[in-house]
């Protein structure tokens, strides 16, 4: 398979690129292709990358490579933990993000100067690696309350509502139709007709030394200010303001009969209600009797 890219990458003034941006890309049989690839100015350049797939699982060795995967990932091209992204952030730099684009961490002070004796209309949005992603990639039929919380790299399907204090990273999202008002942390996935409550979290990949890969899986509801280190699988519930880590311990009510087990061992479940009891303090499994359904106007993005 062939993969063909071309893009515009903005550069300091000491050439120092800092971004790229690719309208045009060709992903075996699947295209994008947004509009032409020109230069106005002598502090941009046109970036051409003709990969294969081989280069998809190898470890991002410049800034274009880091680019493209994002793009290929916000695009649906391939899912989230499906390439390889050894490298991506000491190939990234800092860069302050303002309503003139990308500028240097460097040169920022000049600008901000600049702007402040003339018509002051320079806004810093964010001073970090990673722009976020409606400032490259506009998904389709997907509603996002504050576009400063998705991160280029998202994955983001059909269907799919952000609210305001929902969060997507790179390397995530939603892989149907879901409602986000909580956080998807790098390397997660929810599945369809899936609910994160407001104020909920998913624990990502990126620090900790936790290299376990978190995904909800479809027609579930994580509550309310609760979260998650394991997986849950299809048609679970996890009560609103409770944290399951790996090493929860959860009392399985299966019938008269119950036993203690770690979280650790039952990730990926299917089929369960996680809640704590109120009277005894202990963590509770048990078939969940009632299967989450999202409220189909609400992710009606047309």
């Amino acid at each position: 398979m062939k993969i063909q890219s071309k893009g515009i990458a903005n550069k300091s003034l000491k050439g120092e690129l800092l971004d790229v941006y690719f309208p045009i890309i060709e992903f075996g049989e699947k295209k994008v292709a947004s509009g032409s690839v020109e230069i106005k100015n002598n502090l941009q350049q046109i970036i051409e990358v003709d990969w294969t797939e081989k280069d998809l699982n190898r470890p991002i060795e410049n800034l274009s490579d880091a680019y493209l995967k994002l793009h290929l990932l916000s695009n649906k091209f391939v899912l989230p933990n499906s390439i390889n992204l050894d490298g991506l952030f000491s190939n990234l730099p800092n860069v302050v993000w303002t309503n003139y684009g990308p500028i240097s961490v460097n040169e920022i002070e000049n600008k901000l100067h600049e702007s402040k004796i003339n018509k002051n209309n320079l806004y810093v949005r964010s001073l970090d690696k990673f722009p976020c992603l409606t400032d490259y990639i506009i998904p389709k039929n997907v509603r996002i309350a504050d576009t400063s919380r998705v991160r280029l790299g998202a994955y983001l399907s059909e269907g799919t509502t952000i609210m305001h204090e929902g969060f997507v990273n790179f390397n995530a999202g939603t892989l149907g139709p879901a409602m986000i008002e909580g956080r998807i942390s790098a390397g997660v996935t929810v599945g369809k007709n899936s609910d994160i409550g407001g104020g909920a979290s998913t624990m990502g990949t990126l620090s900790g030394g936790n290299d376990t890969k978190i995904s909800i899986g479809e027609n579930s509801l994580l509550g309310a200010n609760a979260g998650i280190g394991i997986s849950i699988g299809d048609n679970c519930t996890v009560e609103a303001g409770l944290y399951i880590t790996s090493g929860t311990k959860i009392t399985v009510l299966d019938g008269t009969e119950s036993k203690l087990v770690k979280a650790s061992e039952i990730s990926g479940i299917s089929g369960m209600l996680f809640f704590r009891d109120s009277s005894t303090g202990k963590v509770i499994m048990k078939p969940n009797n009632k299967i989450s359904d999202l409220n189909k106007e609400l992710h009606n993005n047309d």
